[in-house]
């Protein structure tokens, strides 16, 4: 599908060193971005989902400190 986007003259000027460097095209580089970009924040639906889901249901707290360190470890995790 082809589609027009503007973007700042830096990020377009570092896409295509790197599309020239790895001798990729342009779309390959911001197609491989915007994937990883999706990848990266699909997890954020599902914690949100679940956190809903033991909202309705009444699950206890959880201990703040375990909180930020799972979510520390999803922000890690390639998907």
């Amino acid at each position: 599908m082809k589609t027009a986007v503007s973007i700042p003259d830096d990020v377009f000027a570092g896409a295509e060193r790197l599309a020239q460097r790895t001798k990729r095209s342009r779309s390959d580089i911001y197609a491989a971005a915007v994937r990883e970009y999706i990848t990266r924040h699909s997890g954020d639906a599902v914690t949100e989902a679940m956190n809903s889901v033991l909202d309705k249901v009444g699950a206890p707290a959880t201990d703040p400190f375990v909180s930020l360190a799972a979510r520390n470890a999803l922000e890690r995790v390639e998907w």
